[in-house]
């Protein structure tokens, strides 16, 4: 049993959970994934790992409340357990030094992006970050990305906090008046897709798309998605890839395959409750 020593609410339906996970704490490395079940008979949900701490043995996981699975999971608080987690898996971040790198993170994806950006700025590069969301109430750890980052940019769609607009009306001008070495940007698959049409190709750009899986262990192939003309699992291969060659189309088609099952599922809860 995997232990929740603490439990914040970080937005409107964002959670943080600290859990006591000493193997995982030990290995983990930023830009991987755990898959968390709540209960013998709950769904796989894959989580990045928003940080760790070797010391305390402990990860810390922030999941947005969308359906009834992770409506089961925000109601969990300190002192109950998750089932069982998996991980690390996937492959760490590639960390480069000396360079000028560009964060892009909007709504959940701040989470993933805070121990990418921590390490980042640590090998001695020069951290611009960007975060943004719909409204400021989705925003988050605003003072955490700001003490990894040389400078710190918020996005709001209805202008609520920061600039209002899109997150890509930021990256466009950074691009244009700073000397960006690479990007990475993580968040929702039309955001990430915004990104990469702004994002000029001699610019490395990397995605994370760890949403797009079922198994988590390259098993069931559910997280198939095309990279410069291959098939990739997003598992195995990922959850990072390239972002100029994602096939962003596909993706997003394949994200939606199971939209009817996730709100049969959801209703079911519902009348069960």
């Amino acid at each position: 049993m995997f232990t929740i020593t603490n439990k914040e609410k970080l937005a409107d339906k964002v959670y943080l959970f600290e859990v006591n996970a000493p193997r995982i704490a030990k290995k983990a490395e930023p830009g991987q994934f755990v898959i968390v079940r709540q209960a013998e008979n709950s769904e796989r949900i894959p989580l990045t790992i928003a940080d760790f701490d070797r010391k305390n043995n402990s990860i810390t996981l922030v999941v947005l409340e969308t359906g009834y699975s992770t409506s089961q999971m925000a109601k969990l608080t300190t002192g109950n357990s998750f089932l069982d987690i998996a991980g690390p898996l996937g492959h760490p971040s590639e960390i480069p030094s000396g360079e000028t790198v560009l964060m892009v993170a909007g709504g959940l994806g701040i989470a993933p992006v805070f121990p990418i950006a921590r390490k980042l700025k640590n090998a001695g590069n020069k951290v611009i970050s960007i975060i943004g969301a719909r409204n400021k109430d989705l925003l988050f750890w605003q003072d955490r990305m700001g003490k990894v980052s040389d400078e710190l940019l918020v996005a709001t769609d209805d202008g609520s906090l920061g600039h209002k607009g899109f997150v890509t009306d930021l990256v466009v001008d950074k691009i244009k008046n700073k000397n960006i070495d690479r990007v990475f940007a993580i968040g929702p698959g039309v955001m990430m897709n915004a990104v990469a049409r702004v994002v000029p190709e001699e610019i490395e750009l990397t995605v994370s798309l760890n949403a797009l899986m079922v198994d988590g262990t390259g098993m069931c192939g559910g997280c198939r998605v095309s990279v410069g003309g291959e098939t990739k699992f997003t598992c195995v291969d990922g959850p990072e890839f390239n972002g100029h060659k994602v096939d962003f189309e596909e993706f997003l088609m394949r994200h939606k395959i199971y939209k009817n099952e996730e709100e049969h599922i959801c209703k079911l809860g519902k009348d069960l409750s």
